[in-house]
């Protein structure tokens, strides 16, 4: 597997588009089908939803997120995560997303 194509890799590039709000380069590291669980306990499917999802906060810089910690294990990526610019506070969760053929199939979000 080459490096831009390995889980951690492609993880860290997600992060890297997210906080410099280009979606494009953001949705670059989502499979087409990607199937998102949210802290709500809802799903989200597709890249397209995705995109209607973070068009808005990415367009008003608003969002940012810090890792705390990451754990690594065969196609699953585990980050300890601080998310800023949601909500008037910080959000601390886990987010776990899943990386297949060098794109991310499947997040789901653990609060």
């Amino acid at each position: 597997m080459t490096a831009a194509r390995d889980p951690q890799s492609v993880v860290e590039r997600q992060l890297d588009a997210y906080n410099a709000h280009d979606l494009d380069a953001f949705l670059a590291t989502y499979a087409p089908e990607v199937v998102v669980h949210r802290r709500d306990g809802s799903v989200r499917e597709g890249a397209e939803a995705l995109g209607d999802t973070y068009r808005d906060q990415f367009a008003a810089g608003r969002c940012r997120a810090e890792i705390s910690g990451r754990l690594v294990e065969g196609e699953w990526v585990v980050d300890h995560e601080t998310a800023y610019g949601i909500t008037e506070e910080p959000i601390r969760l886990l987010v776990a997303y899943r990386v297949r053929d060098g794109l991310i199939d499947q997040v789901r979000f653990l609060a």
